[in-house]
C-alpha cells in the first residue's frame, strides 16, 4: 500500500511519515528531500536560481516517478504539491493508495514556523507572528479545496504517537 501525506508546510508530515513507515516496516521518500537528492541542490537554492514554476515542473515528475515506481511505501508531499499541475490527479489515480491530510490549526502551523521561517522559501520574508499567522491563514485558506479531497483526514494538533495510532486506525 502507498500511504501518501498531505498538509501545509511545519504539519508534521516528514516526522509522522518516517515513524509511521518504521512502523509499517516499508519505505519512506520525503519528496522535496527525492528532489534535493536527484537536483543536487536544496528545494531553497532551485526556488532561487530556477524559479517556482520550474520546481513545480519537476516536482510533478518526480511524484509521477515515485507513485509508478515503488510497491508499498509512505510518501510524504511538500506543502503545495497537491494544488499544482495534476498532481492531485495523480495522488487521487494511484493504486492501492490512501491518501492523508494532517490537518492542523493555523495558530500551531504559524507557532512552528516562525521559529523555522529560515529554511522555508514561501515564509522566509515573513517578519512578526501577527503576519504570519495572516499569511499562514489565507494561503492555508487557499489550498482546504485540495487537501480536502484526499481518502483520511487525520487531527495533526495531537501527539505524534495519537496521530500516528490514529493512522492506523483508519487504514485497518
Amino acid at each position: 500500500m502507498k500511504i501518501i501525506l498531505i498538509g501545509y508546510m511545519a504539519s508534521g508530515k516528514s516526522l509522522i511519515g518516517n515513524d509511521l513507515a518504521h512502523v509499517l516496516n516499508v519505505k519512506f521518500i520525503d519528496l522535496d528531500h527525492y528532489i534535493e537528492n536527484k537536483e543536487g541542490k536544496t528545494i531553497q537554492k532551485i526556488f532561487s536560481e530556477k524559479g517556482e514554476i520550474f520546481f513545480r515542473k519537476i516536482e510533478n515528475k518526480y511524484l509521477n516517478d515515485i507513485l509508478n515506481s515503488e510497491s508499498s511505501l509512505v510518501l510524504s508531499l511538500g506543502g503545495g504539491t497537491p494544488c499544482f499541475s495534476n498532481n492531485l490527479e495523480i495522488i487521487k489515480g494511484c493504486f492501492k493508495s490512501k491518501s492523508i491530510y494532517l490537518n492542523v490549526s493555523v495558530h500551531e502551523l504559524s507557532k512552528r514556523l516562525i521559529v523555522e521561517k529560515e529554511n522555508r522559501p514561501l515564509v522566509k520574508y515573513v517578519q512578526t507572528e501577527e503576519d504570519m499567522l495572516e499569511f499562514v491563514g489565507k494561503h492555508l485558506f487557499e489550498r482546504l479545496p485540495y487537501y480536502n479531497q484526499v481518502d483520511i483526514i487525520i487531527n495533526g494538533n495531537n501527539s505524534k504517537e495519537e496521530i500516528i495510532e490514529e493512522i492506523l486506525l483508519n487504514l485497518f
